[in-house]
């Protein structure tokens, strides 16, 4: 993450109460909007936005701040001499965690970038695939996140990454 993409994502006030009510130890939704005042549509707003830059997690005992992530934040070279990151490289590393789907992107050009992503990944173009190894390769990719491999196999389908015959599934020949 950018200087820049880490001061658009505390640029909104209710973003930077919920932001410091959770790095007080708010770790749950109602107990964010009774400490910043905000209504629940707003901290849910907020704390969606604040997940999808890296810097707050839902997962595991409740809401918390991403520590690590914001260390590697704090590491990562900023300024002139590096070069500006590529909007499918910002889908992925906001999207993708260790290589594990979080979560599908709602905008359907960010949800293709992630998609061609995965596709070119896990499956071989021309190469047959009984269902069940695409399910295998797609669980791999779902596992821990709150993504499921159905939606995403249907995804790769509805978006023609991936071909299907009668149970049996190959990627397209990109040429």
């Amino acid at each position: 993450m950018t200087a820049r993409a880490l001061a658009g994502a505390l640029a909104d006030e209710r973003r930077r109460l919920v932001f410091a009510a959770i790095t007080l130890g708010d770790s749950d939704a109602a107990a964010v909007a009774a400490r910043t005042g905000l209504g629940g549509r707003d901290v849910a707003t907020a704390v969606r936005r604040l997940v999808d830059a890296g810097l707050v997690t839902d997962a595991g005992p409740g809401l918390r701040v991403d520590d690590g992530r914001l260390r590697e934040m704090a590491r990562t070279r900023t300024g002139d001499s590096v070069a500006a990151e590529s909007p499918a490289a910002a889908v992925l590393r906001t999207f993708l965690r260790d290589g594990v789907l979080i979560r599908f992107p709602a905008q359907r050009g960010r949800r293709r970038h992630l998609l061609e992503h995965i596709a070119a990944r896990s499956f071989e173009p021309g190469t047959r695939y009984p269902e069940r190894a695409v399910d295998e390769a797609l669980r791999a990719w779902c596992d821990g996140g709150e993504a499921d491999h159905v939606t995403l196999r249907r995804y790769l389908v509805d978006e023609r990454l991936l071909a299907r015959d009668q149970g049996v599934y190959w990627r397209p020949d990109p040429a």
